[in-house]
């Protein structure tokens, strides 16, 4: 599946990630949080279908999702999304999670899930458009001390 090409960028695939991709990934990753993952948590999940990357030529950014069960009920949980700085406001992040969300749906999950920084504005107005609702805040969840928003929606 692409995206329809524009004059500014060529149409962009969402593929599952593979070993050439990590280093793109992580650079995105470091440049796009304060608290980035470390190389080695991209690394463990290659293979997963859930790691998925929009790219080219080049890698514009990922998505990480997985499921988990919760009380008996399968959950897909969203444990990871960036685009590159430079293809923000172009839709990709909006197409990798349209494709992570159907990936999980596909799977059995009923819900999703997925946690974001209170200050995150950009990501919170992407995912509130995707239907995702405040469940709680999870107080301190980041290493500054920063609380997290677990966001919800049904499958």
């Amino acid at each position: 599946m692409t995206t329809a090409p524009s004059a500014d960028r060529p149409a962009v695939s969402v593929r599952p990630a593979e070993r050439a991709d990590l280093l793109a990934v992580y650079r995105i990753e470091t440049n796009a949080f304060p608290q980035p993952w470390p190389f080695g948590a991209f690394e463990q999940y290659l293979g997963q279908p859930g790691f998925l990357v929009a790219a080219d030529d080049a890698v514009y950014g990922y998505i990480v999702a997985d499921r988990v069960r919760d009380r008996g009920t399968l959950v897909g949980h969203i444990k990871n999304l960036a685009v590159h700085e430079a293809h923000r406001s172009q839709g990709i992040g909006k197409f990798l999670l349209t494709r992570g969300i159907d990936l999980l749906r596909n799977q059995g999950a009923e819900m999703a899930k997925l946690e974001v920084r209170e200050s995150n504005d950009r990501a919170l107005d992407l995912y509130r458009s995707f239907e995702f609702e405040h469940r709680a805040t999870v107080d301190g969840y980041y290493n500054d001390g920063e609380d997290a928003l677990l966001l919800v929606r049904d499958l």
